[in-house]
């Protein structure tokens, strides 16, 4: 199936600015009012392509109510041809792609290279801000596509038919480096394959291979920190003939947010107990429940208040 695209055409085409910077949520919408593709319309990361004011992660996904409102307010309508483009080598195309998939949009691509390339070849470029008429669009949302904590747990616990593929850093995976969520760590079983691995420069390099990670028969939810990044990984699965996907878009920063909920990591799963007092210390902590990465931060705070007592 055809995602990615390399096209200036802005005449058979709808275009959706996406350009966003995460830690300057300003800068996209700064940035399609100095100039954007002739005719594009501008969609914000935070203020239509996630609900930032209810639960579900760190970009929590829009309602169905408000992808609807945000479709016929943009003059779309589910037949319409969208390329949608953000700085290049980025995710929120992808997130946005997504979006339109699940709201039944059958062809909506990504641009392959972003905005400074593709004005590089020539394509139509103005300040101007288009208006479009609103439509009555009718979606058929495409629930397949999607997976929420619930189905998550039911693969892990095997009454759903799937393997997680983690689209974090292998460092994050791990458990390693945690810059962005409380919790260190990923969600139990879950295969890696770093999305960034998927650009070169400002653009996505398609000659890659997921068979180590993921075979086309096989069914996968795909999931990262916050359910934008893995977007750009599920997008190049699509690309290389992967049908039976869904995308967590709550993704472990939502998955944590339920304490009961387990994260794996890829080193021992007890801290080491030195001396009698910090073994009593370790038993103690296992016998209340602690695991994983809670179980390691306890028990050092805990061994740090010896003596203070």
């Amino acid at each position: 199936m055809n995602v990615f695209i390399e096209t200036t055409d802005t005449e058979n085409y709808r275009w959706i600015d996406a350009r966003f910077e995460l830690g300057k949520p300003e800068t996209g919408r700064s940035l399609y009012d100095q100039e954007h593709v002739a005719g594009s319309i501008f969609w914000d990361l935070e203020k239509d392509l996630s609900d930032m004011e209810t639960e579900g992660g760190r970009h929590p996904m829009p309602s169905k109510d408000q992808l609807t409102r945000l479709v016929r307010s943009s003059g779309l309508t589910p037949e319409d041809q969208v390329v949608i483009y953000d700085q290049g080598g980025s995710p929120f195309a992808a997130r946005a792609w997504w979006l339109l998939k699940y709201a039944g949009f059958e062809h909506a691509y990504i641009s392959k290279i972003g905005y400074s390339a593709l004005k590089n070849r020539g394509i139509a470029v103005t300040s101007e801000v288009p208006e479009y008429a609103p439509t009555f669009a009718e979606l058929q949302f495409a629930d397949a596509l999607y997976a929420d904590r619930n189905y998550v747990k039911n693969i892990i616990a095997g009454k759903e038919l799937g393997v997680l593929v983690d689209a974090r850093s292998a460092e994050r995976h791990a458990g390693i480096h945690e810059p962005l969520d409380k919790v260190a760590g990923r969600i139990p079983g879950a295969r890696n394959f770093d999305w960034a691995q998927l650009v070169h420069g400002d653009e996505f390099y398609e000659d890659v291979d997921f068979s180590d990670i993921l075979q086309k028969n096989e069914p996968a939810v795909v999931y990262c920190g916050s359910g934008v990044s893995a977007a750009a990984l599920y997008a190049m699965l699509t690309e290389k003939g992967h049908h039976q996907l869904r995308l967590y878009t709550g993704s472990f920063s939502d998955w944590i947010m339920d304490e009961e909920n387990v994260v794996e990591i890829d080193r021992s799963e007890h801290p080491e107990a030195a001396d009698e007092e910090t073994k009593a210390i370790l038993a103690k902590l296992i016998q209340e429940g602690y695991t994983g990465e809670m179980l390691m931060k306890k028990f050092e705070f805990e061994k740090s208040q010896i003596g203070k007592k």
